[in-house]
């Protein structure tokens, strides 16, 4: 079994490196403090400048072509340096693939290209409503055919990227007489489609910068040509598209992980206590011993994951477990590394204190850890 990287990958991997460090993580802070919006979409520009906003869809609609596993290297070293920046990043890719997908070839070429050169800030999923969280299926979002337009009513929640996205896949309900979870379809659809508004951003208590909105369809109007897939085959895309974007997530945990226990390491090899430094303690290195070796074994689950989504292969289950692992591990990195910088944790002096509130949503969203613990049971079981 060859661990080692090919030579593209790691160019990917020290080009997003590079970008982090010199263009994220001086702003971070500040981007986390001011929600600055324009700061915000003019990395997204330079990300897509990079390649970073296509990395698996296929240069002839404008993307990279590099695969799922440049993908996760990527959001690792995104979410080193800002998680708000990087989980933007992860959803436009995941639309972009989408799209890629499901779509015609006139959706393809409409949509994708414009995502993956910055064109497009930002894509956005419509999946989660007030009643349909880990339960998407139970949405209530109705979508009637009306001549040339499918006609949206309904509420989406929790939002990301929709103060700024180009476009949206949004699923709704196309046949209410359909066995639950049967009858659902997904939409394309744009910022200015009649009926459709963005509205109020959630204060949330990290990855503040990235905006997280309501979606309101008041009878807005879709063209018809702009069902993704098959109508009523909806559902089976948004489970499909899930176990991707539990990588990205996945990953971007990760570097948050990694980031929190630099951090921390640094600090403790030069904060002295009782005449030496505090690393010398057992109880310091066993905290660094442990988080390293899960968050490296968290890699390793993720890029296996991302691999096996490369060649084609079913990889739902080890998305799974990458999600669950990764982000488990990095709430506890984050968590450790507080305690091993003390008070100085507990305040904005150190960015641990940010990491910590920007890690504890991933074990949330993209599948709660209970929902990945149940898929990957329900695949062992058969």
């Amino acid at each position: 079994m060859d661990f080692e990287l090919n030579e593209e990958q790691r160019i990917i991997q020290e080009m997003a490196a590079k970008f982090a460090r010199r263009e994220l993580e001086p702003v971070a802070a500040e981007l986390d403090r001011t929600k600055d919006r324009d700061i915000l979409k003019a990395n997204l520009k330079k990300l897509a400048e990079l390649g970073f906003m296509g990395l698996n869809v296929d240069p002839e609609y404008g993307g990279s072509g590099a695969g799922s596993m440049a993908f996760s290297l990527v959001m690792t070293e995104l979410g080193r340096a800002c998680a708000a920046t990087a989980v933007t990043a992860s959803v436009t890719n995941m639309v972009a693939e989408v799209i890629q997908a499901m779509g015609t070839e006139e959706l393809k070429n409409k949509y994708i290209p414009p995502l993956c050169s910055g064109e497009y800030p930002a894509g956005s999923f419509g999946l989660t409503e007030t009643c349909a969280g880990s339960d998407p299926a139970a949405m209530r979002t109705s979508a009637v055919l009306e001549g040339d337009f499918w006609v949206l009513n309904g509420n989406k929640i929790f939002i990301s990227s929709a103060e700024y996205a180009g476009c949206f896949v949004v699923w709704a309900v196309t046949d209410k007489e359909a066995r639950k979870g049967r009858g659902i379809s997904a939409f394309l659809v744009e910022p200015g489609f009649p009926g459709f508004m963005v509205g109020r951003d959630e204060h949330k208590m990290g990855q503040r910068a990235s905006s997280t909105n309501e979606l309101i369809f008041e009878n807005c109007q879709v063209p018809r040509e702009n069902v993704l897939g098959k109508v009523n085959d909806g559902f089976r895309i948004a489970v499909g598209e899930l176990a991707g974007g539990r990588i990205g997530i996945g990953s971007m945990s990760l570097g948050i992980g990694l980031a929190a226990m630099d951090c921390a390491t640094r600090y403790v090899q030069e904060r002295i206590q009782f005449d030496k430094p505090i690393a010398s303690q057992q109880a310091i290195q066993w905290m660094i011993a442990d988080n390293y070796t899960r968050l490296e074994a968290a890699r390793l689950l993720l890029l296996r994951a991302a691999y096996l989504k490369d060649q084609g292969k079913h990889y739902s289950r080890e998305a799974s477990m990458g999600k669950l692992y990764a982000t488990e591990s990095a709430n506890k990195a984050c968590y450790d590394a507080i305690q091993m910088l003390g008070g100085y944790g507990y305040t904005n002096d150190f960015p641990v204190e940010r990491f910590y509130r920007d890690v504890r949503v991933t074990t949330i969203y993209e599948g709660t850890s209970e929902i990945q613990r149940l898929i990957i049971a329900r695949d062992l079981l058969g």
